[in-house]
C-alpha cells in the first residue's frame, strides 16, 4: 500500500509541465508529417511525378498536398485547445494534484530541474521561441533560489563584497556543482563552491550561481548575463569590491562573451571581475558537434535521406555554436548554422586586466598528440580546453602557472574532483 502523499508522489511535477509536454506532443507531430511528405516528395521526383512548382521545395501538391495541409491543420487546432484546457486546469492540478492549497508550484526537485535542464540544452531555442513553460529563463541563485528583489534578496549581514559565480555548461543546471548523495563515486567528495567559501578569512566569498537555457545562442546568454550582473552590482546589499567565476564547460564561454559585450556598452561590472577558473571550456570548439554536423552533410547528400536532415537538425543555437566556439552574434549571424562553414569567429582574447586560469582534462595518462586532438576528456580535446590552436593568432595565452592538466580524468569529474577542489583552493585562497 503506497502511503506517500500526493506531493510526495508527484514532487518532480509543476502544473504547467503537463502544458509543456503537451505543446512538444502537438510540436513533434506536425513536425513528422513534414518529414513524411518530404519522403513522399522526393519519391515523386526521383519517379518524375512531381509538379514543376514542387521540385526541391520538400512539399507535395494536389489531392496529396491537400491531405497533408489537412493532417497538419488538424494537429493545429488539437493542439491549441490542448494547450487552452491544460492551461485553465493548472490551478486545480496545483491543488489536487500536488496538495498545494495556495495553487503555487513547489520548489523543483534535483531530478526534475536536471531533466529540465538537458531538454533545455538539447532544445531550448525552440521551447523560448515557442514560448513553451519549459523553457529555462535566466537567474542568478543564492542559497538554491532565484534572486528577486522583495521576496528572496539577501541583507547586509549575509553577503561579503566579493562573489564567487558559479556558471555551469551545456544540458546542465546549478543545482549540479554539489555532489549527488545518490553516487557512489561522490560519496567522499566535497565541493568546489563548500571549500572555497569556507569562513577562513575575514572577507569570505558569497556564492552565487547562474541558471539558464543553455539551448540559446551563447551570445544571448551572454548578453542577459551581461545584463543580469549590471542590475545585481547596482542593488547589491553591500558595495561589491570583487567578483571571482568559476566556469565549467560552456559556463567559461558565456563569461567571455558577456565580458565583451558588457565592455563595448560601457557596463560596470567587468571592472570588479578579478579572476575566472575555466574547467574544461571548448575555447576553440568540440569535436562531437562537429560530428553532428558531419551527419547532417550526410543525410542530405541524396534526395531520399534529405528530409531525415531534420531529424539531426532539431540540436539547439548553443550546440552548434560549439562546433568552433562562437561567442558573438557576427560569428553565426547570416550563416545557416547546420552547413559546414569554416571558422569565421572574430577572435576574442582573454578578457584584459583579469587573472584567468585553466583546467584542462584528458582521460589518458600522459601528454600527446591523440591525447590534445581526439581523446581529451571525452568531450572536449585537450588542446581546445587549454586554449590552443594551430593558427598562432587565434590561441588563448594562459600563464604557465595558472594552467593545469588532469590527466586519467573525465569532463563530468571536474565539477567534483578533490584534485581539482585542491589545485582551486591553491590558486584562489
Amino acid at each position: 500500500m503506497n502511503t506517500n502523499s500526493p506531493r510526495q508522489r508527484h514532487r518532480h511535477w509543476h502544473p504547467s509541465d503537463l502544458r509543456g509536454i503537451g505543446q512538444m506532443a502537438v510540436q513533434a507531430a506536425a513536425g513528422l508529417t513534414r518529414i513524411v511528405e518530404g519522403v513522399h516528395q522526393s519519391v515523386h521526383e526521383r519517379l518524375g511525378l512531381s509538379s514543376a512548382e514542387a521540385q526541391g521545395s520538400g512539399r507535395t501538391t494536389g489531392i496529396t498536398g491537400s491531405v497533408y495541409r489537412g493532417i497538419d491543420g488538424v494537429t493545429q487546432l488539437v493542439g491549441q485547445g490542448l494547450d487552452k484546457m491544460l492551461r485553465g486546469m493548472e490551478p486545480w492540478l496545483a491543488k489536487s494534484l500536488l496538495g498545494d492549497a495556495t495553487g503555487q508550484p513547489p520548489l523543483g526537485s534535483p531530478e526534475r530541474e536536471a531533466l529540465l535542464a538537458a531538454l533545455n540544452g538539447v532544445m531550448g531555442d525552440h521551447l523560448q521561441a515557442s514560448h513553451n513553460p519549459l523553457a529555462t529563463p535566466m537567474s542568478l541563485r543564492w542559497q538554491n533560489q532565484a534572486l528577486a528583489r522583495g521576496t528572496h534578496w539577501p541583507q547586509a549581514a549575509d553577503v561579503s563584497p566579493r562573489v564567487l559565480l558559479m556558471l555551469h555548461g551545456l544540458c546542465m543546471n546549478d543545482l549540479q556543482w554539489q555532489p549527488s548523495p545518490a553516487r557512489a563515486e561522490h560519496a567522499a567528495q566535497g565541493s568546489h563552491v563548500a571549500a572555497l567559501c569556507q569562513p577562513a578569512s575575514l572577507m569570505p566569498l558569497t556564492p552565487l550561481s547562474l541558471r539558464y537555457n543553455s539551448g540559446l545562442h551563447i551570445s544571448e546568454n551572454g548578453a542577459l548575463l551581461a545584463t543580469l550582473l549590471e542590475d545585481t552590482l547596482a542593488h547589491w546589499p553591500v558595495p561589491l569590491e570583487q567578483l571571482d567565476v568559476l566556469a565549467h564547460s560552456m559556463g567559461g564561454l558565456l563569461i567571455r562573451s558577456a565580458w565583451h559585450q558588457a565592455q563595448a556598452q560601457g557596463m560596470r561590472w567587468p571592472r570588479k571581475l578579478k579572476r575566472i577558473v575555466f574547467l574544461g571550456t571548448p575555447h576553440h570548439g568540440a569535436p562531437l558537434e562537429r560530428a553532428g554536423n558531419w551527419i547532417d552533410m550526410v543525410l542530405g547528400s541524396t534526395t531520399h535521406t534529405a528530409p531525415l536532415a531534420k531529424l539531426g537538425q532539431l540540436r539547439s543555437a548553443g550546440i552548434t555554436d560549439l562546433r568552433h566556439g562562437n561567442l558573438l552574434a557576427q560569428d553565426w549571424q547570416g550563416r545557416d548554422r547546420f552547413h559546414p562553414n569554416p571558422d569565421a569567429r572574430e577572435h576574442l582574447p582573454l578578457p584584459e586586466g583579469v587573472d584567468c586560469y585553466v583546467v584542462a582534462a584528458t582521460l589518458a595518462a600522459k601528454r600527446g598528440v591523440l591525447a590534445e586532438r581526439l581523446i581529451g576528456d571525452g568531450l572536449v580535446p585537450l588542446h581546445s580546453a587549454l586554449g590552443l590552436h594551430d593558427d598562432p593568432a587565434r590561441c588563448l595565452h594562459f600563464a604557465p602557472e595558472h594552467q593545469w592538466i588532469a590527466y586519467r580524468m573525465n569532463h563530468m569529474a571536474l565539477l567534483h574532483s578533490p584534485l581539482v577542489t585542491r589545485k582551486l583552493l591553491e590558486w584562489l585562497r
